[in-house]
């Protein structure tokens, strides 16, 4: 086995109410976010070997579970092209795969074709194929604590490339069904991991619900 496949089966999630306290201010900037065990972190992986142990069943956590500091977030951009706050739905603790796991992220439903947008600053730190998420982008933002994960793309923006820097608002691709999407509903897959600056983008890092943060205005 893998070292990387031992670190993705070894890392337990933290409770997002932590990072929902944080998002709607009663979380000081820089607080210690204290872990909860029974929850799984989040993460679409980087093959489908690591997408496989992320995205398995709950898992007991290891005995002493990463704790991330909550870093200071951007006011987001809602990132698909007209939509607004009040048409999105919160499905991060909808169940998946008959109750396996859990979202962890939200569906921001568009028709095919409709741009995506970067919510926040950041660069570009992978463009990946995967089975699950189809056409994704991983950019990750200045300070490499977080990273903000974009799935079932229909397309990529023309010349968007690893290492490039994006702006909040700026076109990086087009809402699809690519991956294990539903073919009849075209929507964007967004997730916000919070990580640590050293971490690669494919290992395990700390859900944080996209969905108060999008819609605090």
């Amino acid at each position: 086995m893998r070292a990387r496949d031992l670190f993705a089966r070894g890392l337990g999630g933290l409770a997002v109410a932590a990072g929902l306290a944080y998002a709607i201010g009663t979380l000081p900037e820089g607080s210690q976010l204290p872990p909860k065990p029974e929850l799984q972190s989040a993460r679409l992986a980087a093959d489908d070997q690591i997408a496989s142990n992320l995205n398995g069943p709950a898992r007991s956590a290891p005995a002493v579970p990463l704790v991330y500091a909550m870093p200071p977030m951007p006011r987001l951009e809602i990132p698909v092209q007209g939509v607004q706050a009040r048409q999105m739905s919160d499905t991060f603790t909808q169940s998946r795969d008959g109750g396996a796991r859990r979202h962890d992220a939200i569906d921001i439903i568009a028709p095919s074709g409709t741009p995506v947008l970067a919510a926040a600053d950041g660069e570009v730190e992978r463009l990946f194929l995967s089975r699950a998420g189809g056409n994704t982008i991983y950019v990750r933002s200045p300070d490499r604590r977080v990273i903000y994960y974009y799935a079932h793309l229909e397309s990529y923006a023309p010349g968007l490339a690893e290492k490039q820097r994006v702006r909040a608002g700026q076109v990086i691709g087009a809402v699809g069904v690519s991956g294990n999407a539903d073919p009849a509903v075209p929507h964007l897959h967004f997730a916000i991991m919070v990580t640590t600056p050293e971490a690669k983008w494919w290992n395990a890092a700390m859900a944080v619900n996209p969905y108060p943060l999008l819609t605090r205005r």
